[in-house]
């Protein structure tokens, strides 16, 4: 399947109701450890407003949640974020955030059920928790790309190294990219559903 370059994708909608053009909406799940920016990724790229299930943070989150690097994170998603994106004026994605909390994290495998591909946000400041979430996609046979959320404060690597910390095939793409950024959110997603049909055949001769 061809698609346009990021630069001709159909721009933000004002209308929640989908294209009379579209023929076919296919599922993609955006996870990643917790505040890697997977709601802001959901609402920067969506062309409908975003639905979210955040819910301010509280004493009991002390000591149960990892925030290194989010001190001043004041909400967090507790079920999942959703939002649609035309690639092209036929193919329609539906974007599904999971939460980013351990303790959230059973909620996944229903996230992932008839999920076509899938998006691993990265924050350098916190790769060991990526393990996990790369592990479990790998557990259902979800076919991914990494994507690392370039923070402000965040510590710069090139890409070589940090697919090797990650211990990643090369089969994987990876891309840098800053979630804040309509455009670099939607090349991510192009990157996905451009690497798909290359993912399927390394999988399937593994």
């Amino acid at each position: 399947m061809d698609f346009n370059g990021s630069d001709t994708l159909p721009g933000p909608r004002t209308e929640d109701h989908l294209p009379h053009t579209a023929q076919a909406a296919v599922k993609i799940v955006i996870v990643g450890g917790f505040g890697v920016g997977k709601t802001t990724m959901v609402g920067s790229v969506s062309e409908i407003r975003p639905l979210t299930t955040e819910e301010t943070m509280t004493q009991a989150g002390i000591g149960v949640d990892d925030n290194y690097g989010s001190e001043s994170k004041t909400a967090t998603t507790v079920a999942m974020d959703f939002g649609r994106i035309s690639i092209t004026d036929q193919l329609v994605l539906y974007l599904f955030g999971t939460p980013g909390q351990e303790r959230f994290w059973f909620l996944w495998n229903g996230l992932f059920e008839g999920a076509l591909g899938a998006v691993v946000l990265v924050d350098t400041r916190r790769l060991e928790v990526s393990f996990d979430v790369m592990g479990r996609l790998e557990e259902r046979g979800v076919p991914f790309v990494v994507a690392i959320n370039s923070f402000p404060d965040a510590p710069r690597y090139p890409v070589s190294e940090l697919r090797k910390a990650l211990d990643l095939s090369e089969e994987i793409p990876m891309i840098e990219c800053d979630v804040r950024r309509r455009a670099s959110s939607r090349d991510v997603l192009m990157t996905l559903m451009r690497s798909l049909p290359s993912l399927a055949l390394a999988r399937s001769r593994a």
